[in-house]
């Protein structure tokens, strides 16, 4: 049963949350206001709204009727969330600051940032969602006011020998993306004229030609206008191998106190200038939406220092030559016992016994046994949107990886599984795609990677981590991703879509087949990983965009 609150008591409240009479309700408070509220509502025994009625609103320091519009004089705003602020730092002794650290946050934007910088930011695990500048749909060919390419000047290489030849080199990578760009568009409608393209109705699904298309006028707009989105993102993605890694992009987050504070206390921490000096812009940012949850964060000598003495270790221990790599993907570790492991997971809810026992009970079923219960547990699923129970949580992979620094980006932003890179380098390589070969490409390409890799190795002998930032996407990188079950179905049926990037498709296809090779039984439950390959594999994602904007549109 709802709580009853009196005429005077409603209109007290009725400005900070969305409902008085239901169960469920949002709330319209500060976010350190909320939190606090959290906390004590946590250890009392009334409802939160007569928590803040009795406690909060009233609170000559929290001055809350001052926030509201209309009742305080313009510019007293500001001085009434301090006044909240105070008193919420105080609520945090009593209750616990981490918890509470957890119940608000910000949004926040990073604009002009390097690609070595956002990888380190998106690499937060859960509490920060990141939202990056796509290569695929927006064009690096742009020039700031004074007429320079979008790139990061990294200051210790500003300030050194190789200044000059890093502004050449940054220039000639730029400048060959640029000029490519629009004959690969070109080239791209050459090799499957939108005649010869075939969709499926953005309505019915049935399959549709385009010659049938253009009959209907909506549906050639529709179709003309996924086509040229489709054939600019696949030029654009062709040629983001160009792009260095200290190509400047934009980023927005959303985080929680909490994790917005140990990110902070990671990047004043790191050997990168760049790391550092953002730090202290997040930081400048963020106390003037949250300060409360990110007082604390400073840079932590036991990050810096082990960071250091470990590589120094590393370096010294570690005396063989890498082995080459022959594989794209390799499974090196994996979960023996993960059938029995996922069956018995999936029993354990629906008894009373103990998991060790339901594990031996398994191990005696027969393969029919088993199968059965596999089956009632993941036959059901119709798309990759009905995911598999946590019972596959159990089993484990462990995934050596190596590939291009585009695909690197695509593939680092799964965050629920563990993985670490090595510093990108021009060691292992570079890919090439097939197109820039055919359109006779292939010699430019060559010369940037080649003078890019010199230029490189010049870099790494006076600043290992900075010369990260001359490394093109095209060059190879090594990195490891360990993950459950659930999560690799999640990534082998997101990533195999056809509208992915054919270079994340395949290591993604990749990876299960070996999960197939060790785990069969397992693997045949993920019914949605597309094996095929595809030309212009975005265009059906397109058209049914350019549907829903025309509906939205009313067109």
């Amino acid at each position: 049963m709802s709580e009853q609150f009196t005429a005077g008591e409603e209109k007290s409240l009725a400005p900070f949350f969305t409902n008085l009479t239901e169960p469920v309700f949002g709330l319209k408070l500060p976010q350190e206001i909320a939190g606090a509220l959290f906390s004590r509502y946590s250890r009392s025994t009334k409802s939160l709204r007569r928590t803040f009625l009795d406690e909060f609103l009233g609170n000559p320091e929290l001055a809350l009727k001052e926030l509201l519009g209309g009742m305080a004089p313009a510019g007293n705003h500001s001085a009434a969330l301090e006044k909240a602020r105070a008193f919420y730092d105080r609520v945090l002794v009593g209750y616990g600051d981490d918890s509470v650290a957890q119940l608000g946050g910000a949004h926040l934007a990073c604009e002009g940032i390097s690609n070595v910088a956002v990888k380190l930011l998106e690499d937060a695990r859960i509490g920060i969602a990141p939202l990056e500048k796509s290569t695929r749909y927006v064009r690096f060919d742009q020039k700031d006011e004074n007429g320079g390419y979008l790139f990061y000047r990294e200051p210790r290489i500003m300030g050194s020998r190789h200044r000059a030849a890093y502004l050449e080199t940054m220039d000639m990578l730029f400048e060959s993306y640029s000029r490519q760009l629009d004959p690969m568009i070109e080239f791209v409608k050459r090799s499957l004229p939108i005649e010869a393209i075939e969709v499926r109705h953005p309505e019915s699904g049935a399959p549709l030609a385009y010659r049938e298309a253009e009959k209907d006028e909506k549906l050639k707009k529709w179709a003309e206008g996924a086509y040229r989105s489709t054939v600019r993102a696949q030029a654009c993605d062709l040629l983001r191998g160009y792009l260095p890694a200290a190509t400047l992009t934009n980023a927005g987050f959303f985080g929680v106190g909490q994790a917005f504070e140990y990110l902070l206390t990671k990047l004043y921490s790191h050997e990168l200038t760049e790391a550092r000096s953002l730090a202290g812009a997040i930081h400048q940012e963020l106390n003037q939406l949250i300060p409360s949850f990110v007082k604390r964060a400073k840079a932590s000598d036991y990050l810096a220092e082990t960071f250091r003495a470990t590589r120094t270790l590393a370096q010294k221990l570690v005396r063989i030559k890498a082995a080459e790599s022959r594989k794209q993907v390799t499974l090196i570790d994996y979960d023996r016992g993960a059938e029995d492991r996922v069956i018995a997971a999936v029993l354990y809810p629906h008894l009373r016994h103990p998991l060790e026992q339901l594990k031996k009970f398994v191990s005696k079923l027969s393969q029919k046994e088993r199968q059965k219960v596999l089956d009632e547990y993941l036959k059901r699923r119709r798309h990759r949107r009905d995911k598999p129970g946590r019972a596959t949580e159990n089993a484990y992979y462990t995934f050596d990886i190596i590939g291009n620094l585009g695909l690197y980006r695509d593939l680092q932003r799964h965050r629920i599984l563990t993985q670490e890179r090595q510093d990108f380098t021009t060691a292992h390589g570079y890919d090439i795609p097939e197109e820039i070969i055919q359109v006779g490409f292939k010699g430019d390409f060559d010369r940037c990677m080649d003078k890019a890799a010199n230029l490189y190795e010049q870099i790494y002998q006076d600043f290992p981590l900075e010369a990260q930032y001359v490394v093109p996407f095209a060059f190879k990188t090594r990195w490891y991703m360990k993950m459950n079950l659930r999560e690799a179905v999640f990534i082998g049926e997101l990533r195999t879509t056809p509208q992915g990037h054919p270079d994340y498709r395949h290591i993604a296809q990749l990876m299960w087949k070996e999960i197939q090779r060790v785990h069969p039984l397992l693997a045949k439950y993920t019914k949605f990983i597309d094996w095929k390959t595809y030309r212009l594999g975005r265009l059906q994602s397109e058209m049914r965009s350019e549907y829903k904007k025309s509906s939205l549109e009313g067109g």
